[in-house]
């Protein structure tokens, strides 16, 4: 059984490098953190829809294999394709977003998956983990038919973990993101805010992170200075910016913080190692391009 249950959306990812040219590979945020949280040691599984028979579904799953992240809750869906998207990259690595994802069988994800078996793996697990870009694909129906299963893993014990990750297109508008997040955050064990993030959906970041954490959550505020604040049992850690770093391309880079994180916290290390944990793990990943790093460039 795995010890953690991730769900969202994993796309073919198009990294443009030179005109007319790209590199293929397969990415989303939730299947990012999953990744690497399989290589940190943390038994993953991962949630999604897939479609059935076209090489994309088979590359992913053939990396879920070769990443060792469990694909029981995988749903395959026929005559479906999974979502894609491009990503350009200026000089200082900050990127810009192209998606073709409207038809996504992740979407359809709640519909479409055995959810007794998505409710016991959540139940039986140390952390459930969803981000708002897993809320927002889901659409209204399905957020609705995950809430009550993800506060069933709450009360069998589990983790329940949100990213606060936003895209806006996703969404019908800034009001619908924020309810959603509102709605889920007082669950969570653990919740991992961007200060832009939840800014851009009309909520004050440190006001937020305050109140989500006497609701009970450990809250990691990652500010725009790229300073941390992590608040956790009536406690507040504050982490200065590390020195800056060459970057090339900083897809990932949040995605890879969580799963350094939750690794460490899960092992029973203090919030100051998994914080220098997490860092170590996002500073290797935005040396390279493309969101998954080659496990030969995993930090020791």
């Amino acid at each position: 059984m795995a010890d953690a249950v991730i769900l969202g959306e994993c796309m073919v990812e198009l990294s443009l490098t030179e005109p007319r040219q790209a590199a293929i590979g397969y990415a989303g945020d939730t299947f990012n953190t999953a990744v690497y949280l399989a290589r940190l040691g943390v038994p993953t599984a991962y949630a999604t829809a897939l479609g059935r028979g076209d090489p994309f579904s088979a590359g992913i799953l053939a990396l879920m294999d070769d990443e060792g992240v469990e694909r029981g809750l995988v749903v395959e869906a026929e005559g479906r394709v999974p979502g894609l998207y491009a990503i350009q990259c200026d000089e200082r690595g900050e990127r810009s977003f192209f998606y073709w994802r409207d038809n996504a069988p992740a979407r359809d994800y709640m519909a479409l998956a055995d959810l007794d078996l998505l409710s016991a793996a959540m139940a039986g697990a140390k952390l459930a983990y969803v981000s708002a870009i897993s809320l927002a694909i889901l659409g209204q129906a399905g957020r609705a038919a995950l809430l009550p299963r993800l506060e069933a893993a709450a009360k069998a014990g589990a983790g329940v973990v949100l990213d606060t990750n936003y895209r806006p297109r996703l969404w019908p508008g800034p009001e619908a993101a924020r309810a959603a997040v509102e709605t889920l955050a007082p669950l969570c064990r653990y919740v991992s805010v961007s200060a832009a993030d939840v800014e851009a959906f009309g909520l004050d970041a440190e006001s937020c992170a305050a109140r989500w954490a006497e609701a009970g959550a450990e809250v990691l505020l990652r500010r725009e200075d790229r300073s941390i604040a992590v608040l956790s049992g009536g406690q507040g850690f504050a982490f200065e910016a590390s020195p800056p770093i060459a970057v090339v391309d900083t897809t990932g880079a949040g995605d890879s913080f969580n799963a350094g994180y939750l690794a460490g916290r899960l092992r029973g290390d203090s919030i100051a190692d998994s914080i220098g944990a997490a860092r170590r793990l996002a500073e290797a990943v935005v040396r390279h391009r493309g969101a998954i790093i080659p496990k030969s460039a995993m930090p020791g």
